[in-house]
């Protein structure tokens, strides 16, 4: 009995090593290198029809992404994104709260979670795969810079139906010009439309796009404008 324990508890360590040396083999070449895709581009490409589906992804480079559209996004997806260290439980506490009052759970998931997920998990929801994008996350965000996160994030963002992806995609199909070209309004209404991409049009906003755009605005204006991202910028 006491070998047979001794064998399990053997296996079990060399298997979380091999887990442990796999993840890190998958998050920190990424640090600098770019991904060649994602599973979320794979499952839209899966279910779409084949003659109407069409990836357009073009990545963009840190430095040819306009700040206004860095802060657009923080503040549509995760206002503390600068300050917290991967999970922002203020806002799970407050996500469990409202469930208590209205018995609906909204999601509280931060930016660096949202890559955990869309850069290394399938599509569905299981506890298994909030632990493993718990854990990922993690490694994220001790392996990554802010900076390295937030860039990987609006590169692989869906922003449109059947295969737009990443913040150049995004605002090459509803505006019509390079994310380099962005005014503030146009960043806030592409920011805006992220917790739906497939639902919501913001090249041809309606006027409840537009009014979480200018909500958009006034938060930003509220936090200080682009010195919020300072951590960003280092």
């Amino acid at each position: 009995m006491m070998r047979l324990l001794r064998y399990c508890m053997r296996l079990f360590l060399y298997l979380t090593l091999i887990w442990v040396a796999l993840s890190l083999l998958l998050v920190v070449p990424l640090r600098w290198v770019n991904p060649p895709g994602t599973p979320v581009m794979v499952h839209r490409w899966w279910q779409a029809e084949p003659e109407v589906f069409e990836l357009r992804w073009q990545w963009l480079a840190w430095e040819e992404i306009p700040p206004h559209a860095v802060l657009a996004a923080v503040v549509s997806e995760d206002q503390r994104f600068p300050l917290h260290r991967g999970f922002d439980l203020e806002a799970m506490l407050d996500a469990w709260s409202e469930r208590e009052r209205r018995g609906q759970l909204r999601g509280a998931s931060t930016i660096s979670q949202q890559v955990a997920r869309n850069l290394y998990l399938w599509t569905g929801r299981s506890w298994i795969r909030k632990g493993m994008e718990a854990w990922f996350t993690l490694l994220i965000e001790v392996f990554w810079p802010k900076q390295r996160i937030m860039e990987v994030y609006l590169n692989i963002a869906e922003w449109g139906p059947n295969g737009v992806f990443g913040i150049e995609a995004g605002s090459q199909y509803h505006f019509g010009k390079p994310a380099q070209r962005l005014n503030p309004w146009e960043s806030a209404l592409l920011a805006t439309a992220l917790p739906s991409p497939a639902r919501y049009t913001p090249g041809r906003a309606t006027p409840f796009l537009v009014e979480r755009a200018q909500w958009n605005l006034q938060q930003q204006r509220m936090l200080g404008g682009t010195t919020w991202l300072a951590p960003l910028y280092p």
